[in-house]
């Protein structure tokens, strides 16, 4: 950029330098008398002068226009098109980034919805386990009541038999007390056991 400047400021300086020798040229032949000893008019205002007016502002305009076309028309369009270019690559770079930025929040988004789906399927998961795991220990504490009620009325039955032998006996032996004082004969164990049992059956 400061070398195009610079170039530009060199044309500049050409020109001005060129269209001020030409202003001082005309201001000297202005300035000259002519033959006839009258004071000569300005050049660009005087007829005699006109073609070759013509003529330098031809071969000017021609330079202008070499110089426009030849070196500070290119470098400008070159600076223009290094410009766009430079511009179309930002805006290549900033629709690449925006749709980098679109797909990972897209991926983020997806990574948050099966994180949400994981967490949800463990805690069914927990959920589940812990109602099989309170299943089987309700079970398992059911199973063990049961068992300990079979055994302690197993246990009750064996001690209601073991009581009712004892009171069958006793029963045999008052019984028979109770007849030998009463009849001062003593019955045998048959009768006095079949008189308790006859009693025990009907009360």
């Amino acid at each position: 950029m400061p070398v195009r400047s610079s170039g530009f400021a060199r044309q500049g300086r050409l020109l001005a330098v060129g269209s001020f020798a030409t202003l001082a040229a005309g201001a000297a032949q202005a300035a000259t008398p002519g033959l006839s000893g009258e004071k000569a008019s300005f050049p660009p205002f005087d007829p005699a002068h006109f073609a070759s007016n013509l003529f330098w502002l031809a071969v000017t305009f021609g330079a202008l226009y070499w110089l426009m076309s030849k070196v500070a028309l290119p470098r400008l369009g070159s600076i223009l098109e290094e410009r766009a270019d430079t511009i179309g690559r930002d805006l290549d770079q900033a629709t690449e980034m925006q749709a980098k930025a679109e797909d990972m929040a897209q991926a983020y988004e997806k990574a948050l919805a099966e994180a949400r789906k994981n967490a949800q399927g463990i805690a069914q998961t927990a959920r589940e386990a812990g109602a099989k795991a309170s299943d089987a220990q309700r079970h398992a504490t059911e199973a063990e009541l049961a068992a300990k009620m079979a055994q302690a009325e197993a246990t009750i039955a064996k001690t209601k038999t073991n009581a009712m032998g004892n009171v069958r006996d006793l029963g045999s032996d008052i019984a028979a007390a109770i007849v030998t004082k009463l009849t001062g004969q003593a019955p045998s164990a048959s009768e006095a056991s079949a008189a308790v049992d006859q009693a025990l059956t009907r009360g």
